[in-house]
């Protein structure tokens, strides 16, 4: 072995979980942290439960829930580009003027929405 390189052993380096259990064992950090340990884990103490430490599940859920309501709203507004248009070729068609008939769709759209 070489002098000087190895990091101190520490025999009776002391566990806390943060369920409050608490043991010793060895280890090169004199007191170690954990979130989880076989007193409180779900599949040693076969209870189900979330361990949300930060607030991770609630963002998850607000971020899926934003993006699927921006989903929904840019395939509402597609289908209403694409009507406007529609309504627009008609017009031209007829002679009439397109952008109104376009705008005409579009505030319908519009107040639909409000």
């Amino acid at each position: 072995m070489k002098p000087d390189i190895h990091p101190t052993y520490y025999p009776a380096a002391r566990v806390t979980c943060s369920c409050g259990a608490t043991w010793l064992t060895g280890s090169t950090q004199e007191e170690i942290r954990t979130d989880i340990c076989s007193t409180c884990h779900p599949f040693y103490t076969g209870e189900q439960r979330i361990v949300d430490t930060a607030g991770q599940v609630e963002r998850f859920m607000k971020r899926l829930e934003r993006r699927q309501s921006k989903s929904a709203q840019r395939e509402i507004e597609s289908k209403a580009r694409a009507e406007a248009e529609e309504a627009a070729r008609k017009a031209r068609a007829r002679g009439d003027d397109p952008d109104a008939a376009a705008a005409e769709v579009m505030a319908r759209y519009e107040s639909e929405q409000a």
